[in-house]
């Protein structure tokens, strides 16, 4: 048996490692690393395969064959060939990688786009696994996938950094196969290497920045704002000091709204630019807590070293993610649920709930089984409650209680039995028409 593995970030790689450690996923079989690019710009990134912080976490994999370097000047995520050309590809990768097409199996990260969906097609013998990428595995799929490869997902492999609460990814047939927490902080722990922090001292929060205004969902003004209401946020935990760890994409300007605000709290401001891992970071400050927008981090830092962890601006990402199933609002909806003072929501049963009926609103076909949650969930929360996870108009297409009363135009468009109500009229009215006009023929003797 040759397990493939199609990973494209540090944080999956990890994850992967963890579970080999644990024995989570097999035995003595050969494990392949597929490593790939999945930014937007490869050559101006590092990539798994390259980073010397993740050596030890390459060294659990008997070989590398990197993805990049096949598919030469073609991005992986571009990597679509038509479906009459996969069987040569199949055949040539199995040539290439020195493989037994009979016996293989794949972990993949991200199973709904290329180029983990073509490897998928290019072995349809193979059992899959999903490799969980921090909160993105807690959301249903995006996409359905052909039977064909669906009924091969047969376990979804994720670091347990929301404890209690089972992912969506893969469900409702695939196994979830939590990875410790213990187990996972300790592979971060091998990536950590001799980073240099800032300089200072004293009781310290550490801020984390994402960069939401380059996906569109806020303005470079709102940005600032929201950071500045995490160093709002930060002072609740009365620090000496404020470490900021800016997006690697956000420009430098940003940092100094937020040293101003720091220090109108009495608080000292460092900004960290190193490529330590917030998680580490974190644990390598010895931060009374975290504060983030809907970092992947805060759960992470919660589960792994118990740190208190806060955000600011979740509920305007909330209210601004668009379509409605757009897979950031399962993680947006998880941190803002973990960080809510009033902690309705911090028992996991409770928690997961809320993941399933938010799950189900986002993919009403790929989640069907969850909207029995759905509806009990809803029928017992307020309307400020509601309206804060989920949209009027979804829940009205969906029919789901708390939805909004129909206005008489939205009746008579509703569609009853497969047919708009508009049409359903037209076609009535049409088929008088023709009655009327067959009992006048049979009048007048025609």
């Amino acid at each position: 048996m040759t397990q493939i593995f199609a990973l494209h970030s540090a944080y999956g790689l990890a994850t992967a490692a963890a579970a080999i450690d644990d024995g989570l996923i097999g035995g003595d079989e050969e494990r392949v690393l597929v490593p790939f690019h999945s930014a937007r710009i490869p050559e101006i990134s590092r990539g798994i395969v390259a980073d010397p912080a993740l050596r030890s976490l390459r060294a659990r994999f008997d070989r590398v064959e990197d993805l990049d370097e096949l598919l030469g000047a073609v991005h992986p995520s571009s990597w679509r060939p038509r479906d009459a050309d996969l069987p040569v590809l199949g055949r040539l990768l199995v040539r290439a990688w020195r493989l037994d097409p009979r016996d293989v199996e794949l972990f993949v990260q991200s199973p709904q786009v290329a180029p983990a969906r073509t490897l998928m097609s290019l072995f349809p013998g193979a059992r899959i696994t999903i490799v969980g990428d921090g909160l993105m595995t807690y959301a249903p799929m995006r996409v359905a996938l052909p039977h064909t490869v669906a009924a091969r997902i047969v376990q979804v492999v994720h670091a347990d950094v929301v404890p209690g609460v089972v992912p969506l990814a893969g469900a409702p047939y695939a196994a979830a196969v939590p990875v410790p927490p213990a187990s996972f902080g300790a592979v971060l722990n091998e990536t950590a290497g001799d980073e240099a922090l800032p300089e200072g001292d004293g009781a310290t929060v550490l801020v984390l920045g994402q960069y939401l205004a380059a996906l569109g969902l806020i303005t470079e003004a709102e940005e600032v704002a929201m950071q500045v209401e995490m160093i709002d946020r930060a002072a609740a935990w009365s620090p000496e000091r404020i470490v900021f760890k800016p997006h690697p994409s956000a420009p430098p300007r940003f940092a100094e709204a937020l040293r101003t605000r720091a220090a109108a709290h009495g608080a000292g401001f460092a900004e960290y630019r190193g490529r330590l891992a917030a998680e580490l970071l974190a644990e390598r400050l010895d931060a009374r807590a975290v504060v983030a927008g809907f970092s992947t981090a805060l759960p992470t830092v919660r589960a792994l070293h118990g740190r208190e962890i806060g955000s600011a601006g979740v509920e305007t990402v909330l209210a601004r993610l668009t379509p409605f199933e757009n897979s950031n609002r399962i993680p947006a909806t998880i941190v803002d649920a973990l960080t809510r003072t009033d902690a309705r929501w911090a028992d996991a049963v409770a928690l997961q709930q809320l993941v399933d009926a938010v799950g189900y609103a986002m993919q009403p076909e790929i989640a069907a089984h969850l909207r029995p949650r759905a509806e009990a969930l809803l029928e017992g929360l307020d309307e400020a409650e509601r309206d804060r996870y989920f949209a009027p108009a979804r829940l009205a297409a969906l029919r789901l209680p708390g939805a909004p009363a129909p206005t008489p135009v939205q009746r008579a468009l509703r569609p009853a039995g497969g047919v708009g109500r508009m049409e359903e009229l037209k076609l009535t009215a049409l088929g008088v028409r023709r009655r009327a006009g067959r009992a006048w023929k049979a009048i007048r003797g025609r």
